[in-house]
């Protein structure tokens, strides 16, 4: 029997979204293992919108998290307060700074991050139900929130990172980009991707292990 996967995205695009070769490159290791996937999103505004041409922020405009990552989705998307954990057998999250912009606030706050409650509510009832998570790039700052002080995790190897998803309560584990970090007993499977990728090709391998990995555990 296939495993039933909610993928949560936060928008479209690296600098203020989900980061498009993550999101794809999951779904696409999804497909393959023949893993049945509903995409969700918070129903929320952006933190803001940069223009990824010139990385600056755009004064003045406003987008909706849902809205952009339906377009990754390719409309196939629901509001994350739909997620229900009975539903699913695993859940995994991109990275891009949507996932420290839009379902956190990392960026601004560091280790004394506030989660978006929505997806965290959906998040921990999947930790709680003994369900496996993956969080790709920066979403393993989110490791603590979700599965509890203590967890294993990694962004790779940025030491201030790293420091502060320590002070989170997490335990911070170094990695290559083609790795994961599995801590089996709270069922958190991690990769860096872009936080050490220098190319798509680079980030394909420790996602498709992280997939694999989330699956064997579901």
């Amino acid at each position: 029997m296939s495993k039933r996967v909610a993928v949560v995205l936060s928008g479209c695009g690296v600098y203020d979204g989900s980061e498009i070769y993550e999101s794809t490159l999951t779904l696409l290791h999804l497909s393959q293992a023949g893993a049945q996937v509903q995409c969700f999103a918070p129903d929320i505004p952006q933190m803001h919108v940069v223009n990824h041409l010139t990385g600056e922020v755009v004064s003045g405009e406003a987008r909706n998290v849902l809205v952009e990552a339906a377009r990754l989705a390719r409309g196939n998307i629901k509001p994350v307060t739909e997620a229900q954990a009975k539903d699913f057998d695993a859940l995994i999250v991109p990275g891009g700074f949507g996932a420290a912009k839009n379902l956190c606030d990392f960026a601004v706050s560091g280790a004394a991050l506030a989660v978006q409650e929505d997806f965290l509510a959906f998040a921990r009832a999947m930790h709680a139900s003994g369900k496996p998570v993956g969080l790709i790039c920066i979403a393993p700052t989110m490791a603590a929130a979700i599965c509890g002080a203590g967890v294993m995790t990694t962004i790779g190897n940025d030491v201030d990172t790293a420091a502060a998803i320590n002070a989170t309560g997490a335990k911070h584990c170094e990695c290559t980009v083609q790795d994961v970090c599995i801590d089996r007993d709270r069922k958190l499977v991690t990769t860096p991707a872009y936080m050490l990728a220098q190319s798509i090709a680079e980030a394909d391998v420790g996602i498709g292990k992280l997939v694999d990995g989330v699956l064997a555990l579901a």
